[in-house]
């Protein structure tokens, strides 16, 4: 099992699904960067609401940028597989408006 790690990044296989995350924590790189990018969370934000290090979301960032492609292909894949089970998996609430629904 190889694990790769320093300060602020580590990528374990079997955590996070391998996915390089904030050293100890569950955040990913690929959080920070949605938060940071597509969100406009700054670092001060994101450090504040995770309670993280400026350095570990700054690392994150630089992670981040330094394999912007694969990244944001896999940001890719994860919202293409969310919206795909939206579209697949009826959510409770619809079915429970369904079912009060008066069958004429």
């Amino acid at each position: 099992m190889d694990t790769v790690s320093n300060e602020h990044i580590e990528i374990t296989p079997g955590v996070v699904g391998g996915k390089p995350r904030i050293s100890g924590r569950r955040i990913t790189i690929q959080n920070i960067a949605v938060w940071h990018e597509r969100m406009g969370k700054s670092a001060d934000e994101i450090a504040t609401e995770h309670d993280l290090t400026l350095a570990d979301v700054y690392a994150a960032l630089a992670y981040y940028f330094d394999h912007r492609v694969e990244m944001d292909e896999s940001i890719r894949e994860g919202e293409a597989f969310a919206e795909e089970l939206r579209r697949n998996v009826p959510s409770k609430l619809s079915r429970k408006l369904a079912a009060r629904e008066p069958r004429g």
